[in-house]
C-alpha cells in the first residue's frame, strides 16, 4: 500500500529538487538486419528501429503526464554497428550511410539520441571495426542524434594501444569536422574500458549481443534530492551521512522502477534494468559538485573530494539495489564537467584540475567526462590521457571512459557552449609534456594478473 507521506515527499522532490527520470532507453538488436547488400541493410535497420520504437516517445510522455514524473530523454541503443555492417561496408563512407540511416530513424520516431555507432576493439580490430572508426568524424559531423563509442580495453584482455593511439587521431579529426559548433561532435564520442551491455546513458549506450531482441532500460537521476537531504544533516557523523544518502537513493530508484515497469508493460517490451546513476544537469542545484560541497568541501576538487565521491558512489549503489530487482548499467555517480554547473565553476576557478578528476575516476561510475581541452592538444596527448583512464578501469575491474573535447581555436581559460543538457565549459589546461614515444610503441598492454580468476 502506498504511504501518503511518501507520495507527498516524491512530489516535493519533483517540484523543487530536480528529481527526474533521466532517460527511458529502448535497446534494439539489429543482428537480424545483417545483409551483404548495403541498400537492403539500411532499409532493414530503418524498418526495425521505427517498428520497434515508434511508440516510445508518446508512451514515455503519457507516463510522465499520468504520474507527474518528468522523463527528460527518450533514447534508443542498437547493436554495435561495426558488427551489423561488417558484410556490407567496404569503405568508411559505407558506414556513414548507416549513420545517416540511424539519423533518419531517430528523426522519424522523435528520440533524443541513438547510441550504438560503436566498435568493440579491446583485443584487436577487424577490418570492419577499422572502417567504422575511420568513419566516426564524418558520421558525427553529418548527423545530430547519433552517439558513438569505442571499447579500447577490459580487465580480461588488457588495453589495445593501437586502438588507443588511433582514437587520439579520431578525436582530433572529429573536433575539426565540427569546429563551427565548438567541436560538438566530440561530445557524442566516448571510449571505454569494461563497457556494459545495458547502459541507457549516452554517449556510451549500445545494445549488447547477449541482450534480448528488444528491452527497456531506465536511467534515474536525483543529485538535487540527495543534496537537499544532506543539507538536513549538516555536520553529522559519517554514519548519519551514509544512511541519509542510502535512504535517498532508495526513494529515487523506486521512481525509476515504477517508470521502467510501466513503460515495459505499455510497449510490450521486456524490462531490462534500472541504472541508478546520479546524473547532473546544467540546472542550478542539480549537481554532483553541490553534493560534495554539502558533504564539507569548499569546492569540488578540494582535498577530501575523492573520499567524498567514494562515499556517494557506494551509498547510492547500496540504496538502489534494495529498490529494484534488476539494477545494471553503470549505477553510481557521474562527473561530466560541462553538464554540471557547479563542477564547471570549480574547473573555472582552478579548484578542479584534470589530474584531480583522474583521481576521482578511480571511485566513480565512469571517467573523464565532458571535459573541454585546448584545441591544439596533440593527438598523442589525448591518447595518453585515454591510456591512463583505461588502465584505471582495467586494474580496478570497473567501467571507465573518456569523453574529451579539444575545442578547435580555443585555449585554456576560454569558454565554450554545447547547449541543452551538454552545458557550458571552461577550457581546462592539459599537461604540456609529451607522451608520444610511449603511445606510439604499438601493440597491446597485457591484462593484469587478477584477470585470470575464472
Amino acid at each position: 500500500m502506498l504511504d501518503l507521506n511518501e507520495v507527498f515527499e516524491t512530489n516535493k522532490m519533483i517540484a523543487s529538487e530536480n528529481l527526474d527520470v533521466r532517460t527511458v532507453t529502448m535497446g534494439i538488436s539489429l543482428l537480424d538486419c545483417c545483409d551483404p547488400n548495403l541498400d537492403r541493410l539500411c532499409q532493414k535497420i530503418y524498418d526495425k528501429i521505427v517498428s520497434s520504437a515508434g511508440a516510445l516517445v508518446a508512451t514515455a510522455d503519457e507516463i510522465a503526464l499520468e504520474y507527474g514524473i518528468p522523463i527528460t530523454n527518450k533514447r534508443v541503443s542498437v547493436t554495435p554497428i561495426a558488427l551489423v555492417g561488417a558484410a556490407a561496408c567496404h569503405t568508411p563512407a559505407d558506414f556513414v550511410r548507416i549513420a545517416c540511416t540511424l539519423e533518419k530513424a531517430a528523426q522519424k520516431i522523435g528520440v533524443n539520441f541513438i547510441g550504438g555507432y560503436s566498435a568493440l576493439v579491446q583485443k584487436g580490430m577487424t577490418a570492419a571495426d577499422r572502417l567504422l572508426i575511420d568513419s566516426i568524424p564524418q558520421a558525427l559531423a553529418q548527423t545530430e542524434h547519433i552517439c558513438s563509442s569505442v571499447s579500447l580495453a577490459s580487465t580480461k584482455t588488457g588495453i589495445d594501444m593501437d586502438a588507443v593511439r588511433l582514437m587520439g587521431d579520431i578525436v582530433k579529426q572529429t573536433a575539426a569536422a565540427t569546429r563551427k559548433q565548438d567541436s560538438l561532435g566530440c561530445a557524442k564520442l566516448v571510449v571505454f574500458c569494461n563497457p556494459t551491455d545495458d547502459n541507457p546513458f549516452m554517449a556510451g549506450a549500445f545494445h549488447g549481443v547477449t541482450e534480448a531482441d528488444r528491452v527497456i532500460n531506465v536511467g534515474v537521476s536525483g543529485p538535487g534530492v540527495v543534496r537537499t537531504a544532506l543539507s538536513k544533516v549538516r555536520g553529522a557523523n559519517f554514519e548519519v551521512l551514509c544512511e541519509t544518502i542510502k535512504k535517498t537513493a532508495f526513494k529515487v530508484t523506486r521512481v525509476g522502477q515504477l517508470v521502467a515497469k510501466e513503460a515495459s508493460r505499455r510497449l510490450n517490451v521486456p524490462f531490462g534494468i534500472v541504472d541508478l546513476s546520479l546524473a547532473p544537469t546544467p540546472a542550478v542545484g542539480d549537481s554532483i559538485a553541490d553534493i560534495i560541497h554539502e558533504m564539507g568541501m569548499e569546492y569540488c576538487g578540494a582535498p577530501g573530494t575523492t573520499a567524498a565521491l567514494a562515499i556517494l558512489n557506494d551509498q547510492v549503489k547500496k540504496g538502489g539495489i534494495m529498490a529494484s530487482s534488476y539494477v545494471g548499467g553503470l549505477s553510481g555517480a557521474f562527473i561530466p564537467v560541462s553538464e554540471d554547473s557547479s563542477m564547471a565553476e570549480a574547473a573555472r576557478i582552478g579548484a578542479l584540475t584534470l589530474e584531480k578528476l583522474e583521481a576521482m575516476t578511480c571511485v566513480c561510475s565512469v571517467g573523464l567526462d565532458m571535459i573541454a581541452i585546448p584545441g591544439d592538444t596533440s593527438s598523442e596527448t589525448i591518447a595518453g590521457i585515454m591510456a591512463d583512464e583505461m588502465a584505471i578501469g582495467m586494474v580496478n575491474q570497473k567501467t571507465t571512459a573518456v569523453r574529451l573535447i579539444p575545442v578547435i581555436g580555443k585555449k585554456a581559460g576560454e569558454t565554450c557552449s554545447f547547449g541543452g543538457l551538454l552545458g557550458d565549459a571552461t577550457i581546462m589546461p592539459v599537461n604540456r609534456y609529451s607522451c608520444a614515444d610511449f603511445v606510439n610503441r604499438g601493440g597491446r598492454i597485457p591484462a593484469p594478473i587478477h584477470s585470470f580468476k575464472n
